[in-house]
């Protein structure tokens, strides 16, 4: 019979049973490299994103650093000379055990106007610090205060 087959032309392959075993070796699932090449895949896109999450818990805390230091800043800036009047000059100090800061005052006066009269202006520069030695960290912060002044004094 298979010779007869050869002799009419008609392969194996042409069989109706041909389909059949196309069909179902098509249906049989994804090759090892297929399998090897989508996990490797998934592992570069898995290792991104652990990089991307990464970076934005380091850009979270830094905020949240920053955001502490301005807080910091603007309960020194508030509470500063309420009592007394400013006194030029720098002073410095620790908020807590990561904090510190540094005040420098000096009198201010607007370009073109005279100093005369009972008001003063003071600008307060307070540099608020944190961090190691090997990752120092800083914000700046300026504003003026008023303060009467009294006669007889010069400040």
């Amino acid at each position: 019979m298979t010779t007869m087959l050869r002799a009419t032309g008609w392969r194996h392959d042409d069989s109706p049973w041909a389909g059949r075993r196309l069909r179902a070796r098509r249906q049989g699932g994804f090759s090892l490299l297929e399998v090897i090449a989508a996990i490797l895949l998934l592992a570069i896109t898995f290792a991104a994103l652990m990089q991307v999450a990464g970076g934005a818990i380091g850009l979270t805390r830094r905020a949240a650093a920053h955001d502490e230091a301005a807080m910091w800043a603007r309960s020194k800036l508030d509470s500063a000379f309420v009592l007394d009047a400013p006194k030029p000059g720098v002073t410095a100090g620790r908020f807590d055990k990561d904090y510190r800061w540094r005040l420098q005052v000096t009198p201010w006066t607007a370009a073109g106007v005279s100093q005369g009269g009972m008001m003063r202006l003071y600008r307060l520069d307070l540099e608020v610090m944190w961090g190691t030695a090997s990752h120092p960290n800083r914000a700046r912060f300026t504003t003026l205060r008023a303060a009467v002044v009294t006669p007889g004094t010069s400040s």
